[in-house]
């Protein structure tokens, strides 16, 4: 499929953070905090190590193969059967997530916003908007997203500001009183979403500027961290232990927050945060799940495809999980692993047998 649209670096770089930020700060602190408890903080830096493998990966193989997606290097690298078979499950693996992240949507807005709406109508809704965002194009979403994340660090400041008032910073202490395990299994949940930079291996043919993919790609990251620890600080201080046993531990800091008068119900902010964050990922995978089939069929546009491929994410956000007690011990238990699996052990799998390729060739 021939490349036509464009997105510049800053574009591609706050496309993923906002594609990885989006779902990482309300669903994942919790996770953290019930495995290093009062040193959950400090999990994010081994958990960033997936990050920066993934984005030195990525941008190689991008660089190895410019204007191509994973889909079509993988038939390069491996050849044309088993890429097509590595190509069906990385699509799968699509759905799969778009299914997930959406249930997850419709689940928070059922429990925070919207309790006697059936979980259907905020998956058809969302899945619509993104739809049509898909229809206009890559460009769009990255500009769309160019004015949104702005807005969403705007909205996240005062929340901050807000939340020290009420933090005890003697909830941090001891440091490593339990030593360095506790601090590595609470890296294990967020490693998997400092991997989603595997999804750049569908966004950088389309980056303006190639060689800037990896300073953009470590400067989101960059942002991510101190951004997520920021997050788990502040729920530390404000619930101490008790974070860990707690649904959306980051809006029930700022659900806590004693403000009198016309800044009461600060957890509106919050949830815009999360609407127009979960906007922008859906968007993207939608935009990469279409991109994905149509080039595993050689299919002249993705945008032919756009209305089917929505209606079967909405039935898979409706199956995929029966309630949300099921989505929590898959995000403990299994999201883990199938990350490792995919969006790690893959992309380097795919990189050394072409690094080996190429130096058989010298």
């Amino acid at each position: 499929m021939r490349i036509t649209e464009k997105i510049t670096a800053t574009q591609i770089g706050l496309l993923i953070f906002t594609f990885i930020v989006s779902t990482l700060i309300l669903s994942v602190p919790g996770v953290m905090v019930a495995y290093a408890k009062q040193d959950a903080w400090l999990s994010i830096f081994p958990a960033s190590i997936t990050g920066f493998i993934s984005i030195w990966v990525m941008t190689s193989l991008a660089s190895r193969y410019p204007g191509m997606t994973i889909m079509d290097y993988s038939s390069e690298i491996v050849g044309k059967w088993l890429g097509k078979l590595i190509g069906f499950y990385f699509t799968y693996y699509l759905f799969f997530f778009i299914s997930s992240t959406v249930n997850e949507h419709a689940g928070f807005i059922t429990t925070v916003l919207l309790p006697r709406t059936p979980a259907l109508i905020g998956i058809i809704t969302i899945l619509i908007l993104c739809a049509l965002a898909v229809f206009s194009g890559i460009e769009v979403i990255g500009r769309c997203n160019e004015f949104l994340t702005p807005i969403i660090i705007i909205f996240l400041i005062p929340l901050f500001i807000l939340s020290f008032t009420d933090a005890d910073p003697e909830q941090l202490k001891p440091v490593l009183g339990e030593g360095i395990r506790p601090v590595l299994q609470g890296a294990v949940v967020p490693s998997a979403w400092m991997s989603q930079f595997f999804f750049l291996g569908w966004l950088l043919p389309f980056l303006n500027k190639p060689e800037k993919a990896r300073k953009v790609s470590l400067i989101a990251l960059g942002s991510i961290i101190v951004l997520f620890v920021l997050i788990d600080l502040i729920a530390v201080m404000v619930f101490g232990p008790i974070t860990g046993r707690l649904n959306f531990s980051f809006l029930r800091v700022i659900e806590y927050i004693g403000i009198v008068g016309s800044l009461e119900r600060m957890e509106a902010l919050a949830v815009s945060v999360w609407i127009m964050g979960i906007y922008v990922k859906v968007s993207v995978l939608l935009f990469m799940f279409c991109l994905s089939v149509s080039q595993l069929f050689n299919l002249k546009s993705y945008r032919n495809i756009i209305s089917p491929v929505t209606l079967l994410s909405v039935v898979g956000s409706v199956w995929i999980f029966e309630n949300a007690a099921e989505f929590q011990n898959w995000i403990i238990h299994s999201y883990p692993i199938l990350a490792f699996v995919t969006q790690s052990f893959l992309p380097l799998a795919l990189l050394t047998i072409d690094t080996i390729k190429r130096r058989s060739l010298l």
